[in-house]
């Protein structure tokens, strides 16, 4: 399993970024996608995770009401849609893909995510 992201980039504090995430390498399911972010010096963190069948979402604190989560279930596409950027959202953005049910209190934790992607670089400017 490969996931493929896009979408990162240089953007002036207040702009817009949109990252996907596509899974490929064969046909198969799984449970839940989410969206992680490590700042140089600091430790990865979550952003935001996603459920196939339900959709249902999760937010970190930091990001609620600026980010939003969806998926496009024909296209086996996450999409990361990101607003009102600011500075301390600069950061590698990993997606992370969970095949097994996991509960929410697990979803926030990249421990349990068992394929990741390359990453995408977002840079927000003051």
């Amino acid at each position: 399993v490969q996931l493929v992201e896009s979408g990162g980039g240089l953007v002036p504090a207040g702009g817009s970024l949109r990252l996907s995430c596509a899974p490929s390498g064969g046909t198969f399911s799984w449970y839940a996608i989410a969206w992680f972010r490590q700042a140089p010096g600091k430790v990865r963190e979550f952003v935001a995770t996603i459920t196939w069948n339900a959709g249902t979402t999760y937010y970190a604190d930091s990001v609620k009401g600026r980010f939003t989560i969806s998926r496009d279930n024909a296209k086996n596409t996450v999409y990361l849609q990101m607003n009102s950027l600011k500075p301390e959202d600069t950061a590698d953005y990993y997606c992370a893909l969970e095949r097994s049910p996991a509960t929410p209190g697990l979803l926030v934790s990249s421990r349990i995510y068992d394929y990741w992607g390359q990453g995408t670089q977002v840079t927000v400017s003051s």
